[in-house]
């Protein structure tokens, strides 16, 4: 499932360790703003086992953006830093922002039932469009929940020899709700917080239903042309990456052999409007500093959706599409707003200042192995947090 390389367990992380490769050098893209703190921080995540990274840094010294490692294995290029990638579970926060935009139209309410909007699945009552977007629903997670007591309650197939051989399969969306909707409900709706990919394909169902026209126009009409992001793309069914992009991979046993494949050519699917989308840094930067910046949503909506409610991780909190980190959790003593995502072999990093002024955005490529992410990769993306909003002061990154 889509879930943010540097949330362990503030999103639940899709875990990641891969061989460490030779011979990695570091891209930038204008000699003139050379930032060596920013070429050693990406330089130090390829170290840790991953086999690319793309950075963006918006900030007071402009805009800068540089690369490390290589676009595929056994290959010498670099990862393009204007690359698209597969982003994740970041897919969340453009389409918590569109559910907004239509609140903001008059078209859905935010504290209004589900059920009211799509009666035909039979939904419990006491959900509300904010319960999705809060992950307070209670809804069985289709990827598969797991529980404090180590238990796990498997969902669709998403990993292993079965992902890799049905990787092109297509899944309707109302094929997943109805699919949750068969287990049982983690907790009863408003009674827990619990991240689940259905609640936002469910927003997916709503957008539709009330928006008269698809997931993939509305977000073009909400959100992709006002800004102008032509790099930035709702999938659907197709496989493609389009344009330039470094590669991902997947690694599993097959009948007791080791087989790597290239797994950036995939049906998404099976996550939908909760992580299907593609990117670029640069237009990720952009969305987020105009969401945060107040261009993209009416003010008390845009306080609606930072609004804080607790989750288990003590260092942040969700408001609705957003992670905010606390404060006292970084050493620039403000919150910062993310929402981080991965996917199959691509993992994506958004930070924010609340005021959208400025912004970090990264990819990261990997050999996807299911194992949990290294202390060295974590140390990596904290010293590279450390330097954007710390003046390289270390973060004390999210886990």
């Amino acid at each position: 499932m889509t879930r943010g390389i540097v949330n362990r367990a503030r999103v639940g992380v899709t875990a990641l360790v891969v061989a460490l490769l030779a011979g990695t050098t570091v891209q930038v893209a204008a000699a003139a703003q050379d930032r060596p703190e920013l070429r050693a921080a990406m330089q130090a995540i390829v170290d840790s086992g991953f086999t690319g990274v793309q950075l963006r840094v918006r900030d007071r010294r402009g805009d800068w953006a540089g690369s490390a490692g290589v676009r595929e294995l056994d290959g010498a290029a670099k990862p393009p830093t204007n690359g698209r990638f597969r982003i994740g579970s970041t897919t969340k926060t453009f389409t918590a922002a569109v559910a907004l935009r239509l609140v903001a139209e008059g078209k859905l309410g935010l504290d209004a039932s589900v059920a009211g909007y799509l009666p035909a699945f039979g939904f419990d009552p006491r959900i509300t469009v904010r319960m999705l977007l809060q992950h307070t629903s209670g809804l069985f997670n289709y990827t598969g929940e797991y529980y404090d007591d180590g238990t796990v309650a498997p969902g669709i197939p998403w990993s292993g020899k079965e992902w890799v051989d049905n990787r092109f399969h297509t899944y309707r969306p109302q094929e997943l709700v109805r699919y949750s909707l068969s287990r049982p409900p983690r907790f009863a709706p408003g009674a827990g917080w619990s991240y689940a990919n259905t609640n936002y394909v469910v927003a997916r169902l709503l957008i539709e239903k009330v928006a008269g026209r698809s997931y993939a126009d509305e977000v073009q009409r909400q959100i992709l042309r006002p800004l102008g992001l032509r790099d930035t793309v709702v999938p659907g069914t197709s496989s493609e990456i389009p344009g330039p992009h470094a590669h991902a991979y997947y690694r599993y046993s097959d009948v007791g052999q080791e087989k790597t494949v290239d797994i950036s050519r995939q049906n998404p699917s099976w996550i939908s409007s909760a992580g299907e989308m593609i990117s670029t840094t640069g237009d990720l930067a952009t969305f987020y500093s105009a969401l945060l910046g107040g261009r993209l949503l009416p003010a008390p909506l845009l306080a609606e959706m930072l609004k804080p409610h607790p989750t288990p991780d003590p260092t942040s909190d969700y408001g609705l599409g957003v992670f905010e980190l606390h404060a006292d959790a970084n050493c620039s003593g403000n919150v910062l707003f993310t929402h981080n995502g991965s996917v199959q072999g691509y993992g994506t990093l958004v930070y924010s200042t609340p005021d959208g002024a400025r912004t970090m955005t990264a990819s990261i490529t990997y050999v996807d192995t299911r194992i949990a992410p290294t202390e060295a990769y974590q140390n990596a993306v904290g010293r590279l947090l450390a330097e954007v909003f710390c003046a390289g002061r270390q973060v004390d990154e999210p886990r």
